[in-house]
């Protein structure tokens, strides 16, 4: 999984499964331009990875993935540091967790507006970029919760899903100009939002999960790295489930 002279954009890179594929692709020889809306912990931990990565081979900016312009200077900034663009992990979200009635149409626009609209806004934006280099690859963060329902969560449900068809729509009109576009789907993660989930529910999961415990953050990244890599270069539309065998049930 050698990503030496690719350069990829990761959005929701500050913490959590975000800055675990950044690290994993700077791990295996790529270049990261960083982006999330936490500037503070963002830029601390590109500081971190360029003492331990060497420097000159990350950067951080602030990327709402909601905001059209925000991608521009994104892409922008990319080609002119590092000289080309070649990879997208589309990882920034939003939770939804309420259920139909209980969900407020802000909280349904917040959510899909980060979780779908902003991926696609982001292939939008870099799909130009990453032709430019001569191809590269594309990886969209979808969820079980994209597979399975829940009884609860109806909006993230709902983006989740829609993700999954962004991603084969991509893959199909883009296989052709050399661009492969893949889908993730974390099970549940150890990650500060996991952290925020009512002890019941996460019980449920785990109970529900075959390995009987929660993934890490690298286990996640690890399988994005590889759809990034050329490892993966016959892959282009497919869902990469890392779950622990909570969708096998």
């Amino acid at each position: 999984m050698d990503l030496t002279g690719k350069v990829v954009i990761v959005t929701g890179a500050a913490h959590g499964i975000g800055a675990a594929e950044a690290e994993g692709c700077l791990a295996r020889g790529a270049c990261v331009l960083m982006g999330d809306i936490l500037d503070d912990e963002g830029t601390t931990f590109a500081a971190q990875m360029n003492e331990r990565y060497g420097p000159g081979r990350v950067i951080y900016r602030h990327i709402d993935v909601r905001d059209p312009q925000s991608w521009q200077d994104a892409v922008a900034e990319a080609e002119a540091t590092f000289g080309r663009l070649t990879g997208l992990i589309n990882n920034a979200g939003a939770p939804g967790r309420p259920g139909i009635e209980d969900t407020s149409e802000a909280q349904w626009d917040l959510t899909i507006d980060t979780d779908l609209k902003g991926s696609w806004l982001g292939m939008k934006a870099c799909i130009p970029a990453i032709r430019r280099a001569g191809g590269g690859a594309i990886v969209n963060t979808s969820s079980t919760y994209g597979m399975v329902a829940s009884g609860r969560a109806a909006a993230y449900h709902s983006a989740k899903g829609g993700i999954i068809m962004l991603t084969k729509a991509a893959a199909v009109e883009y296989a052709r100009q050399g661009i492969r576009v893949n889908c993730i789907h974390p099970g549940i993660t150890e990650t500060a939002r996991s952290a925020t989930l009512n002890t019941d529910w996460l019980a449920s999961l785990l109970a529900n999960t075959p390995m009987r415990r929660i993934a890490k953050a690298e286990e996640i990244a690890a399988g994005a790295v590889f759809l990034l890599s050329d490892a993966a270069s016959y892959i282009t539309g497919a869902s990469l489930v890392i779950d622990g065998g909570f969708t096998a049930i």
